[in-house]
């Protein structure tokens, strides 16, 4: 029934966020600035796609991010960053939703209409996450709780649950068998014997059971984690309950049987596929818009010395899978035989061969160097999948057979075209900060993050800092 209930709500919201996200696009449409432009054009379905891109990305993608789902244990800056991503990929789609229909529109429009959509649906979600947060420091809204354990884990539990009075959740009880609390903290608490737990659940409103007690109990509770599932009580198993070393677990599946999936870093699917979405619609839209670019460094390349215009190399991916990076030819052809001989120039420190006035390096590529220009037909390489716009750069695999296995983890996420390192330096870091930048970058990734560093790229880019 609770279930059935929290649908019905779920599918409430999202309509009337998709009507007010309806509404908004329809108030800055009939704007005398926007109106004017479409007004002499016969409407079409052009027109139409781009309406149901205004009127339903940012519902469809708040759904995507969890903003639909119970946020009582959410804290507000998380819920802000995911608004934030939703509204600048709902913006970016319905630009280039107008771009490829060829509305007649303004891309202001794109921009103002997001802007306004975000204030609007996303100020609704605010206002009922706030008087949610407010009604639950009331005592109301509230969920009954009860904690199986009573020790250090269990008053952890305690502490934190009080320090937080706005996600509404009230301790029953605690569940052990002894007299008194193992952890000194819960003197006077309400105490359970395990055999008791029926009787409350029959006798009181239980929300959820959380289960925080050491690995110990775990034969002993088993029975009640059963009878739990029976009555429909949530149950709640702290992830701490293995040991401290352990990362954070996600629950998974290996055929049929469930399963914790344990990983240092854990980034949100839905994210990581909007990731994914901006990667291919920037990746696509900068290929059309730099072709011409392309096409006269082709030229003065052929111009400059004999060889292929392309310059293709195996580079390491995502958890060291090989796949050919392309680049504009900047070197003569005969670059990688004369490596050897310049091996005492390098200075680079670790596996990394860079040198500052490499001679290898053509006139012509030493421009393109100097403003990344060589890098734009790696947008290929995004776009197919094998790379990102921001992530870690791709290593020459000679260079990763020489990683200590600690530095292996900058593999594990995909490579980009820019990063960290990109705009604290370049060549002017040292391959350990270079690494150190990589890991923390994978450590705190979130797609703000990731705009935060393509707004950085473009000055570094434009002033050629670092690139040798």
């Amino acid at each position: 029934m609770l279930r059935s209930q929290a649908a019905r709500f779920h599918s409430l919201i999202l309509a009337i966020d998709i009507g007010l996200s309806a509404s908004v696009f329809a108030a800055v449409l009939s704007r005398p600035e926007f109106w004017s432009s479409i007004r002499t054009e016969q409407p079409g379905m052009g027109l139409l796609a781009v309406a149901l891109t205004g009127a339903l990305s940012l519902p469809i993608l708040f759904d995507w991010v969890g903003l639909y789902t119970s946020q009582r244990r959410t804290h507000l800056s998380e819920i802000l960053g995911r608004m934030a991503v939703a509204a600048v990929v709902s913006t970016t789609l319905l630009g280039a939703m107008m771009l490829i229909t060829r509305a007649p529109l303004p891309l202001e429009f794109a921009l103002f209409c997001g802007g306004l959509q975000l204030a609007v649906v996303g100020g609704l979600r605010l206002a009922i996450f706030g008087g949610l947060r407010l009604l639950r420091r009331r005592g109301r809204n509230y969920r009954n709780v009860l904690v199986i354990g009573s020790g250090r884990r269990a008053a952890q539990l305690q502490q934190t649950l009080e320090a937080n009075r706005g996600w509404g959740m009230r301790v029953l009880g605690f569940v052990d068998d002894c007299e008194e609390p193992a952890d000194p903290c819960l003197r006077g608490v309400q105490m359970f014997k395990l055999a008791d737990v029926p009787r409350v659940v029959r006798e009181h409103v239980v929300d959820e059971v959380v289960i925080a007690c050491p690995r110990s109990m775990l034969e002993q509770i088993t029975p009640l984690i059963g009878l739990c599932a029976e009555v429909g009580v949530h149950v709640t198993l702290l992830a701490d309950l293995f040991t401290d070393y352990l990362p954070n677990p996600s629950a998974t599946t290996v055929g049929e049987v469930p399963a914790l999936s344990f990983a240092t870093v854990r980034h949100s699917r839905a994210q990581l596929g909007i990731k994914r979405l901006i990667d291919v619609t920037a990746s696509f839209t900068l290929l059309v818009a730099t072709a011409p670019l392309l096409a006269i460094a082709a030229v003065l390349i052929k111009l400059d010395s004999p060889g292929p215009v392309f310059f293709r190399q195996p580079r390491c991916g995502l958890y060291g899978r090989v796949f050919t990076m392309l680049k504009l030819r900047t070197m003569y052809v005969d670059a990688e035989a004369r490596r050897t001989d310049l091996e005492h120039l390098n200075e680079q420190d670790g596996p990394v061969f860079k040198i500052a006035n490499d001679p290898r390096v053509t006139r012509v590529g030493r421009f393109l160097r100097r403003y990344s220009v060589d890098e734009l037909p790696q947008l290929w390489n995004v776009l197919v999948g094998n790379m990102s716009l921001v992530g870690p750069r791709p290593p020459i695999p000679g260079e990763v057979d020489q990683y200590r296995l600690s530095q292996r983890r900058r593999l594990s996420m995909r490579p980009g075209l820019t990063c960290l390192w990109q705009v604290g330096g370049r060549n002017q870091v040292g391959f350990e900060e270079w690494v150190r930048l990589d890991l923390e970058y994978i450590d705190r990734w979130s797609l703000a993050e990731d705009l935060r560093i393509l707004a950085r790229t473009v000055p570094v880019v434009l002033r050629g800092e670092g690139a040798s």
